[in-house]
């Protein structure tokens, strides 16, 4: 199960109120369909019950709909090797969604209420057996095509027209089960000549309207037969910047790590910064600096990106916009991108213990 819009029957929902200056929260429950009960229903009926959820309730007119002003966050959950189920550093998302909130100049959502809510979103629908159920097998391929809850938390604003900042947002958490992320077929990733951010724009926001621009370079990239398409930057189009939803790596002759650093034009990956730290606990050097096309043409042997969708996916090839390919090793998975890929899908799914206390448990293991 690739992504697709299963959504869970039970949402959250909540929306800024000005003269309180809180939030006021309620749980929306487009049905009581266990998710047994879903799957044993023919096709039509269960279509119906997945559209009538996929109907919230918000402005069809807004500064969101019609401009793109919004923002959102990308988290996981994940069954565990216990039989329980955790979310993955959600509180680093909550930060990231206050921030991306601050800078579109609108209210904050605060971060404990974030993961609260996460928590028990969760909770609710886990008692609906919307959770996948753990499997051994996952194991062989280092979770690879393991199932997962895909959570998608992200801010509307109210009605409106006219280009404007929203003064009483709401904030919605609904949710989907997913495995892999990238097309299956495919291969190596394409530098594009498109532009995904400016220097003092919204790149560093998880902002609605920059995957405008996302999406047409990696449907071109597609189209060519390519699994991803790589960015550079809009000043002197030779440094790297990340791909179409996710921060990239390098590993160079000599073992060090480097992806690109941050700044106002890359988005601040909670993969990206785990990926980081797990490096460095393993004796990697890591080098957060400009990565230029000549010098990864030159020096780098393996290539891999990461992102809450992506996990961490190696990318065989890179070919640049005149159509130069370079391969990383045999085209096969490095060491490095299947090491870190241990470590962070291991304790994920529970497997491998979890020194960081990365996982907020929802539910806690049996097993």
């Amino acid at each position: 199960m690739a992504f697709s819009l299963n959504l869970y029957p039970i949402t959250y929902f909540a929306r800024y109120n000005p003269n309180t200056k809180k939030w006021d929260e309620e749980w929306l429950e487009s049905d009581r369909v266990s998710y047994d009960e879903l799957m044993a229903l023919s096709e039509a009926d269960r279509q119906a019950v997945l559209e009538k959820r996929n109907q919230m309730g918000l402005p069809s007119v807004s500064y969101t709909s019609q401009y793109g002003y919004g923002c959102f966050e990308g988290m996981k959950g994940f069954p565990t090797k216990d039989g329980g189920v955790a979310i993955f550093r959600p509180d680093q998302n909550g930060t990231r969604f206050a921030n991306s909130m601050k800078g579109l100049y609108c209210p904050e959502f605060p971060v404990d209420q974030y993961v609260k809510a996460s928590v028990e979103f969760v909770r609710r629908n886990a008692e609906l057996g919307y959770v996948p159920k753990y499997n051994s097998d996952w194991e062989k391929t280092d979770y690879a095509d393991a199932d997962s809850i895909y959570m998608r938390p992200f801010m509307n604003s109210e009605g409106a027209i006219g280009v404007g900042c929203s003064k009483q947002p709401y904030v919605v958490i609904c949710a989907t089960t997913v495995s892999a992320y990238f097309k299956p077929g495919l291969d190596g990733a394409v530098i594009t000549d498109r532009i995904r951010a400016t220097p003092h724009g919204t790149g560093f926001i998880k902002c609605a309207s920059n995957y405008v621009i996302s999406a047409l370079a990696k449907h071109e990239a597609e189209e060519k037969g390519f699994v991803e398409c790589v960015y550079l930057d809009a000043v002197e189009h030779k440094y790297f910047q990340e791909g179409s939803s996710c921060n990239i790596f390098f590993v160079l002759k000599d073992g060090t790590l480097v992806t690109p650093e941050l700044g106002d034009t890359i988005l601040p990956g909670i993969t990206r910064k785990s990926v980081i730290q797990l490096a460095k606990e393993e004796g990697l050097k890591v080098e957060e600096r400009k990565v230029s096309v000549q010098e990864v043409q030159e020096n780098a042997v393996e290539c891999f990106v990461t992102g809450t969708a992506a996990g961490i996916s190696p990318m065989s090839s890179l070919t640049d916009l005149n159509g130069k390919k370079v391969t990383f090793g045999d085209g096969s998975e490095g060491p490095i991108a299947h090491k870190l890929q241990h470590i962070l899908k291991g304790r994920q799914y529970g497997l491998l213990e979890d020194p960081n206390h990365w996982n907020t448990v929802v539910i806690a293991g049996k097993n």
